[in-house]
């Protein structure tokens, strides 16, 4: 395994993304395992997150605790990175959001960027990308460059699964960016597949489609 990537050790995330990859689960439970899911691994990302003392009072005594000393920004790639913004929230109440809007042409594989309503200076300590497959890579490479122009120095990819490809791909353009997923799968699909190139394989369809039901 590359040196900067994570892969979730936890039994539930197993039968998480079990879940999420059978045929027969329906949009509404995809949405509710993608949110629980997602939570895990940015439980599991930001397990590095500086904290600062703070005297408090219970209901016995006074005693020090630890309050987040940085601000983070959560950066779901439209559409598909949005079902996992929820399941972020619920660690991260406080957390921004800022979205990207990015598909992938079928056709060349490379992404498009189409939306981008960035503040114009960073107002986070850490990003984290949010999009559940990480294929080629294109995507995922586009949004970090975005963030790194912008002016964030520390960024974490969060997904569901990637391919070997794509995450050879985003760390070879950025190494310093680490990439949590629940699982690693074998390849993506080619000319040689009866399915269209670049999808995860076995994988779980197509992500985007499969939350809103447009599959």
């Amino acid at each position: 395994m590359a040196e900067n990537v994570f892969v979730s050790p936890h039994p539930l995330a197993r039968h998480k993304l079990t879940l999420l990859r059978r045929r027969e689960t329906e949009p509404k439970k995809f949405r509710e395992v993608i949110g629980e899911l997602a939570s895990m691994l940015v439980y599991e990302a930001t397990a590095d997150l500086a904290t600062r003392p703070l005297a408090i009072e219970t209901p016995l005594t006074t005693t020090e605790g630890q309050v987040m000393a940085e601000k983070v920004g959560l950066v779901p790639i439209l559409r598909a990175g949005l079902g996992m913004v929820e399941g972020a929230w619920r660690l991260l109440p406080q957390a921004e959001v800022w979205h990207l809007g990015l598909y992938r042409d079928e056709r060349t594989l490379q992404p498009v960027s189409y939306y981008n309503k960035l503040p114009v200076a960073p107002t986070v300590e850490l990003c984290l990308v949010l999009d559940p497959m990480l294929a080629t890579g294109g995507s995922a490479i586009a949004a970090v460059d975005v963030l790194k122009q912008w002016g964030v120095s520390r960024i974490k990819f969060v997904g569901l699964l990637g391919a070997p490809e794509g995450i050879a791909a985003l760390h070879e353009r950025h190494p310093d960016v680490a990439i949590h997923v629940a699982e690693i799968d074998e390849r993506l699909t080619g000319p040689g597949d009866a399915f269209p190139s670049g999808y995860i394989w076995p994988g779980l369809g197509d992500a985007g489609d499969r939350q809103f039901g447009t599959a």
